[in-house]
């Protein structure tokens, strides 16, 4: 039986594995900050990455890319890693990895908006229906409809949680579904490891000098002297950017990429178990349901 779904398996772990990654980098972020949790995954990633293709390719930086993959690899590296993921992890310190998570399932809508705008793709009426459901289950999780004032018997409806930080996550999401339809455009063709090794030395680029803009390289020092954050940091690095990529490119191999999105696509109700469990977090039913209504919206994408 496992050996006639090795995409699917190989999907469900990328799946765990960025649940894995996100609580890991929250921990991580509200200790040494975003900025620094940032870089430093990053350049974790770039050595992993550079083994791997030290092992496979016999070089430890991505070879025989042309101008087109440079440029838009590149472009993609900054839209996602650096914009996408500096808005993304601040999300997970003001409003946590479990509704930021919920709030990136917003990512394969604003990819396929992207691509539509881009690049002529198709949206299918089933895409179109799963962007409302998403957007449905999203804001049944992070409304809440109760009076403004004790005295008033009108109910309003309010954010569960701070705007900004829904502001923040939402940014994340615009920038993961992005840059991955930048991604697309730029690898034509080319190694798919090695482009992600590409976008990993921009983001590493890209926040170095958001860093020394910031005057931030003191938090970055004190990073070094945290070792339990480090831990979380190695432990979402190794599962994230190494381990997550290089399944979610097996899964593909080995089934349908609409299989493969939609499986990886319940983060957002996986997250939730640890987030009561590890993270002590308070979860309503309606944010359960919304959870699931989202993930069901994602889905939809790919039937």
């Amino acid at each position: 039986m496992f050996s006639n779904y090795y995409g699917e398996w190989a999907a469900l772990l990328v799946a765990v594995f960025w649940t894995i990654t996100a609580i890991a980098f929250e921990l991580a972020s509200k200790k040494i900050g975003s900025l620094t949790v940032n870089l430093l995954r990053l350049a974790i990633a770039m050595i992993l990455l550079g083994i791997y293709g030290l092992i496979v390719k016999g070089s430890f930086f991505p070879m025989g890319a042309g101008s087109h993959q440079w440029i838009w690899l590149s472009v993609s590296g900054l839209v996602g890693f650096v914009l996408g993921d500096l808005f993304l992890f601040q999300a997970y310190v003001v409003v946590g990895a479990r509704i930021s998570m919920l709030i990136m399932a917003l990512a394969p809508p604003i990819a396929a908006l992207t691509g539509w705008l881009l690049m002529g793709e198709t949206i299918h009426a089933n895409g179109i229906a799963g962007m409302i459901l998403t957007f449905t289950g999203i804001s049944l999780a992070i409304l809440n409809r109760e009076p403004a004032f004790k005295s008033e018997k009108r109910r309003r409806v309010r954010f569960k949680y701070p705007l900004k930080g829904i502001l923040l996550a939402f940014g994340g999401a615009a920038g993961q579904g992005i840059g991955l339809v930048l991604s697309k455009f730029g690898m034509d063709g080319y190694d798919p490891f090695a482009s992600t090794q590409i976008r990993v030395l921009t983001g590493v680029a890209g926040f170095l000098i958001v860093i020394t803009v910031y005057g931030s390289w003191k938090s970055v020092k004190y990073a070094f002297t945290q070792t339990k954050a480090l831990k979380h940091l190695t432990i979402g690095a190794f599962f994230g950017p190494f381990l997550g990529v290089s399944f979610s490119l097996l899964a593909i191999q080995y089934t349908s990429s609409g299989v493969a999105s939609s499986i990886m696509s319940i983060v957002p109700v996986l997250i939730i178990a640890p987030s009561v469990f590890m993270m002590k977090e308070k979860v309503t039913w309606p944010e359960i349901i919304g959870a699931a209504i989202a993930v069901a919206g994602v889905v939809m994408f790919f039937i």
